[in-house]
């Protein structure tokens, strides 16, 4: 553990320190920790069943001229990850997640904020619009890293300007990317959302899942693996161990599952999904591509 690093249990409040955790399916798992001090992040991350460290590290989030928005936020994900791992360079097989999340509207990055005044400015120019929603998460050790990114497409209904100045009023807006909390009050105003509720919300989940799991970190059972077999019915046919599980086999999905384990090519643990507009992307080299 890092000098003032917190540990959270996958139930959200304090866990004793260890050198390492095991996940929720009861699998050993490298010792976590997450650079961030967003509740939001700590919280998402919490419903993965993981035990995790929370590392508080500052970052300077200031775009680049010439940098597009999609950069900057795997950048300053990047730094993120970066600086943890620095607190955390003494503790063997330490993984350190580093995530950004910025709204983009017309090239231009909304980031927190600064005031009242700013916070319902931004407002303004998102009512009535599609804006996306970019999130990106690295995943860092000693040995190598890894990014995924979820860009999400958000629709506002047309926001009245007593709707604006009430909600400005009730604090949600700051330290919030785009002035407005998809987690809060800032849900009413959303008309269309394609793509990561929690990509949105700040850490997108799946993406997530995928980058830990190449990591030799388990995710829960329950939750799809990104190299798994389509689970609709017309796309491939019940093997034994579903048949089994459907009429009463006690270890259900469970012996469907079986121990996490690294899968190669494309579409397995170490590829990277980018997901921009409806679309899926997949990058085995270890980082997210642009088009």
């Amino acid at each position: 553990m890092a000098p003032g690093e917190r540990v959270v249990s996958r139930n959200g409040v304090g866990a004793a320190p260890g050198k390492g955790s095991r996940g929720a399916a009861g699998y050993p798992s490298t010792m976590l920790h997450l650079a961030s001090k967003s509740p939001r992040r700590r919280e998402l991350l919490g419903r993965l069943g993981l035990d995790f460290g929370v590392l508080d590290v500052d970052v300077p989030e200031r775009r680049e001229p010439g940098e597009s928005p999609l950069d900057y936020v795997r950048r300053v994900a990047r730094e993120k990850a970066g600086a943890g791992l620095l607190r955390v360079a003494a503790v063997p097989g330490a993984v350190v997640l580093g995530a950004d999340t910025e709204v983009v509207l017309d090239d231009e990055v909304f980031g927190k904020p600064r005031d009242a005044g700013d916070a319902a400015a931004m407002l303004r120019r998102l009512s009535g619009r599609t804006h996306e929603v970019v999130s990106a998460v690295w995943a860092v050790s000693a040995g190598r890293e890894a990014c995924a990114v979820s860009v999400s497409e958000v629709a506002f209904g047309e926001l009245p300007e007593a709707d604006i100045a009430a909600y400005v009023a009730g604090g949600e807006p700051m330290g919030k990317a785009g002035a407005y909390a998809i987690q809060g009050g800032g849900e009413a105003f959303i008309r269309r959302l394609s793509g990561s509720y929690s990509g949105v919300m700040g850490l997108p989940l799946f993406e997530t899942v995928g980058l830990l799991r190449g990591f030799g970190i388990g995710a829960p059972v329950g939750l799809p693996r990104p190299d798994a077999p389509s689970p609709h019915p017309a796309l491939r046919a019940p093997g034994p161990a579903q048949r089994a599980g459907r009429s009463g086999d006690p270890r259900g999905s469970a012996a469907q599952t079986g121990h996490p384990h690294p899968a190669s090519g494309r579409g397995g643990v170490g590829a990277v999904r980018e997901v921009r507009s409806g679309t899926t992307r997949q990058s085995e080299s270890g980082v997210a591509s642009d088009d």
